[in-house]
């Protein structure tokens, strides 16, 4: 499991999660993920185009950074790629209607800075 992040210009923050967002994965990254999305940028990118497993566990540690960027007035967005397994838990789980989740980094950079 490894999170790290780059800031583009003033208002956008990426963090790229890699590895299995399952319990021991998400246990070792939900800290670090919350503290990077409370950064005050207008937008966080959440990339998970490499991930391998994205569990309920996963999910809610995304949900409650997405809290986090939506208090301080700023959006958070997902980028899956091609990464069929995650876009169908994102899915099946509804997290699709609530975190804006695109395939391409480019379309996701926009969004977040809308």
């Amino acid at each position: 499991m490894s999170i790290s992040h780059t800031d583009i210009g003033d208002n956008l923050r990426k963090i790229v999660i890699l590895g299995r967002l399952d319990i021991p994965g998400t246990e070792s990254v939900a800290g670090e993920l919350e503290k990077l999305a409370a950064a005050p940028k207008k937008g966080v990118v959440v990339d998970l185009s490499s991930l391998k497993f994205l569990a309920s566990i996963g999910i809610r540690a995304l949900f409650k950074s997405a809290n986090v960027v939506k208090e301080r007035g700023g959006t958070m967005v997902l980028v899956v790629g091609n990464n069929s397994s995650v876009v169908m838990s994102l899915e099946a789980t509804g997290v699709s209607e609530l975190i804006p989740v695109f395939k391409s980094n480019a379309e996701a950079e926009r969004a977040a800075v809308a």
